[in-house]
Formats: structure tokens, C-alpha cells, sequence
């Protein structure tokens, strides 16, 4: 299945089932690159490195309805996010925490499982 900006791989949340060799699995599919996980679907996000992360990679979490939590798969390694980003977040009031991919999928499933209205980007580390 292939996805761009406009049409989601799924429209609707999903929990991350695998993650690795720079993919993802998720409701039976897979998919290889980045996502973009919304209450409303997953996407595929064209982020390759914590460091490509921008308000405007960004623009469909500043454009989501109300969200409790963002969380930044930062690929391997944790990553520190720049005090601009740190700003677009404060000024959107979104809560966001950043950290490895591995524990950001954790993190997200979590959160998804209890109902909560959370949002992921997720780098794809090979």
C-alpha cells in the first residue's frame, strides 16, 4: 500500500506491532521509512533524522484536533530538541516528550491501549 501527505496507510490509530531494519509493522501492513501516527490515521513521514524535525514536518500535529501527547521517535539514540521546536510546541500548548524510537512505539502503545488522544513521529533507524 503505498501513502503520501494526503492519504494515510490507515485511517485510523493503530498500535505498532514491529519495529526495525528500518520499518514499522502496524494492522497487517509494513511499511519502510518514517511514520506519522494521528488519532485520525498513520502516515508516512519523510523524517529520516532527528535533526530534519521542523515545525513544518511537523504541521499535522500543530494541525490536529487536541492531542494529550506528542511523542518523537528519535531513531536510536535520544536526541535534544531545538528551543525553537521547544517554542512551537509551548505556543500550541501540545505536551510532547522526545526519545529513542524503541520506547516512544512502547510509550505510544501504552497510551493508545487507555484510550488516550496521542500522536508519534517516528524515525525509521536501519
Amino acid at each position: 500500500m503505498t501513502a503520501s501527505a494526503e492519504k494515510p496507510h490507515l485511517p485510523y490509530a493503530a498500535p505498532i506491532d514491529a519495529y526495525g531494519d528500518g520499518g514499522f509493522r502496524f494492522a497487517g501492513l509494513s511499511h519502510r521509512g518514517s511514520l506519522m501516527c494521528l488519532p485520525d490515521g498513520i502516515w508516512a513521514w519523510p523524517v529520516t533524522a532527528p535533526q530534519a524535525v521542523t515545525p513544518e514536518t511537523l504541521t499535522q500535529v500543530f494541525d490536529a484536533a487536541r492531542l494529550d501527547l506528542f511523542i518523537l521517535g528519535t531513531g536510536r539514540d535520544p536526541w535534544i530538541v531545538s528551543p525553537a521546536l521547544r517554542e512551537r510546541f509551548r505556543e500550541h500548548s501540545l505536551k510532547w516528550e522526545a526519545m529513542p524510537t524503541g520506547a516512544a512505539i512502547r510509550t505510544y502503545n501504552v497510551l493508545l491501549a487507555e484510550g488516550r488522544r496521542v500522536a508519534a513521529g517516528l524515525i525509521a533507524a536501519a
